[in-house]
């Protein structure tokens, strides 16, 4: 224990001026004539961390003999886990003096005995209180440190990063941060199994280890996300040299147990620099930077820049808006016709969801979907959607319009949320007159048991599958197989390049006859045109859906365009054969 402060009343009473005491023992608070027993009375409360006070004769820096109360007060810091003591003084008049819980004397024993007794004592506390300090270092590094890698934990991070921060504010010491994160890992815990993925984030922490300087700081935040704090230096050449080892050493091939995948790694760093603002920010300007890396191919880095902040500014108003517009109940449908080729009727409007802004108007998915997604907020519109779906339905009842069913949009969250099957049930809408479209971004190779049991449910219900955007290379025969839905809607990307590019039209009359094999009835989207109409009709597409027939329209303008048609989109009115067609026709026969 060293003294690290005295005021003058320390210095009047005890006789020593504040420079010979600071940095000295306490030991310089025992006088000759201190009672053994009082003595041995502090070193032991002293020892336990226990707050105590003694009365006794003691002597000042000249040797001069006085009453003292000397008064200990344990104090202690939870953050940083310093400790120390508050030593009070004050002067009494001369009077007896016995210090506080003395230890009473066996008769039969000597003095000499009851020293030895008291010393072995003192050893015994002196023994436990090593055991507890070395304790407590092993604590306060578990507290800091990542049990599996070794690395700073993201509690240390944290304490750290406010420790930059404020070096950057005093002193205008700049650093960076670089974020990182495995860009593959759920593939090789899934692939490999969890001890693999284990090994791989001890491998990865020991080439950031290897990377780094010991100035830097390098930390394991959680899962597989990584983060380091290095001083900027003269240059960012250094931070960027970094990065792109980071990435480079990332593309190697993982290795376990003799099995081998490919794990890479995606980086986004930022620069907390002495000019800026809001330095707090840096580490959420590195993640921004990072999402930047990972959305534009991953396996990559990328340093933030103001565009990315424009965005993520953006973005947060974006998120708060959408929170506002699920409570204002904002969300509408709007509805795009699909025709069917035997009738030129309408079989279905397919509901598209629109978002009723008060002051932009009128958005579409594309504008805000992605972001509802990342929230988690899905859910809550599709219980907003299928509430308004409900009362046009009835509307176009009571109008006596004849719209036989609707369709839907689902995503593989909301397929793989338990809960969908009960918002469809309690929708108040036929399952006979609905059809739910699975994105074939799916997956239909790996679905999980939820997503399955899920498809099964629906069909149970008597809702009709169908299978959207077929084409775009996620699924196998064999999950078409599997999912068996009712209906493929071939990608508007195969059908618009066939009027005129003549060599389009094999492949698509490739995926008509798969799914005419398999039983299901064929959709073909992206009919812009009445040559576009014509061409899939005749190759043998039973429904179609683009432009053509209707841009996706509100219920209102819906409804309008039931009533003047009667529900007649196309009258497929018979034509000369085309010279493109002759050989489309011969190969369909």
């Amino acid at each position: 224990m060293v003294f690290q402060w005295c005021n003058k009343a320390f210095t009047k009473i005890t006789g020593y001026s504040a420079s010979e005491a600071i940095g000295q023992r306490g030991t310089i608070l025992i006088g000759s004539d201190l009672e053994q027993g009082v003595h041995l009375y502090i070193i032991e409360k002293l020892m336990n961390w226990e707050n105590f006070s003694t009365k006794a004769i003691n002597n000042r820096k000249n040797g001069e003999v006085y009453w003292q109360r000397m008064s200990w007060i344990h104090l202690s810091d939870t953050e940083s886990g310093n400790h120390w003591w508050l030593c009070s003084i004050i002067e009494l008049e001369d009077q007896r003096a016995e210090p506080a819980k003395r230890t009473k004397k066996d008769p039969a024993m000597t003095d000499q005995e009851n020293y030895s007794i008291v010393v072995e004592k003192v050893h015994r506390l002196e023994k436990e209180n090593m055991r507890l300090h070395q304790l407590a270092k092993s604590v306060a590094k578990d507290a800091n440190e990542d049990a599996l890698t070794g690395l700073s934990n993201r509690r240390h991070f944290e304490v750290e990063m406010r420790t930059w921060i404020e070096n950057l504010k005093k002193h205008g010491t700049e650093f960076a941060v670089l974020y990182i994160d495995l860009d593959r890992f759920k593939f090789v815990n899934d692939s490999l199994g969890h001890d693999a993925g284990d090994q791989l984030l001890v491998s990865v922490a020991n080439m950031l280890r290897n990377l780094t300087d010991k100035s830097d700081l390098v930390a394991r935040l959680g899962g597989d996300e990584f983060v380091i704090l290095k001083p900027l230096g003269k240059s960012a050449l250094n931070i960027s040299s970094l990065a792109d080892a980071i990435v480079q050493r990332m593309k190697a091939p993982f290795t376990c147990d003799g099995k081998s995948t490919a794990c890479s790694a995606s980086v986004g760093v930022a620069i907390a620099s002495a000019n800026m603002k809001d330095p707090e920010q840096v580490v959420a300007d590195s993640d921004e930077a990072l999402y930047h890396a990972k959305t534009n191919g991953k396996g990559r880095w990328s340093f933030f820049t103001k565009e990315m902040h424009a965005n993520s500014i953006a973005t947060k108003q974006l998120a708060s808006d959408l929170l506002l517009a699920c409570e204002r109940r904002e969300f509408i449908p709007y509805f795009q016709p699909l025709i069917d080729v035997a009738t030129g009727k309408i079989a279905c409007a397919e509901m598209l969801v629109r978002w009723s802004h008060p002051t932009k108007g009128i958005l579409a998915p594309a504008e805000f979907l992605e972001t509802a997604s990342n929230m988690g907020i899905l859910k809550r519109i599709d219980e907003i959607i299928f509430g308004c779906l409900r009362r046009a339905l009835s509307h176009f009842d009571e109008a006596g319009v004849d719209l036989p069913r609707v369709s839907i949009n689902v995503s593989a969250a909301r397929l793989a949320d338990p809960s969908f099957i009960h918002h469809i049930k309690s929708s108040g809408i036929s399952p006979e007159r609905m059809i739910v479209e699975i994105l074939e971004s799916v997956y239909l190779d790996r679905m999980g048991e939820i997503v399955r049991w899920t498809i099964d449910e629906l069909a149970e219900l008597g809702v009709t599958i169908a299978l959207d955007d077929f084409g775009t290379g996620h699924a196998s025969i064999r999950g078409l197989l599997e999912i068996r839905p009712a209906i493929l809607k071939i990608d508007r990307h195969f059908i618009q390049p066939i009027v005129a590019d003549v060599s389009a039209r094999p492949l698509v009359e490739s995926i008509i006859g798969i799914g005419k094999g398999l039983g299901m009835r064929v959709v073909a989207e992206g009919v812009e045109t009445e040559e576009h109409a014509h061409i899939v009709s005749e190759m043998g597409c039973d429904y179609l859906q683009g432009f053509h027939f209707g841009r996706p329209m509100s219920e209102s303008d819906l409804l309008k365009r039931l009533i003047e048609t009667g529900g007649n989109f196309w009258p497929n009115l018979p034509r000369e054969p085309d010279d493109k067609l002759v050989p489309l026709i011969s190969r369909a026969i």
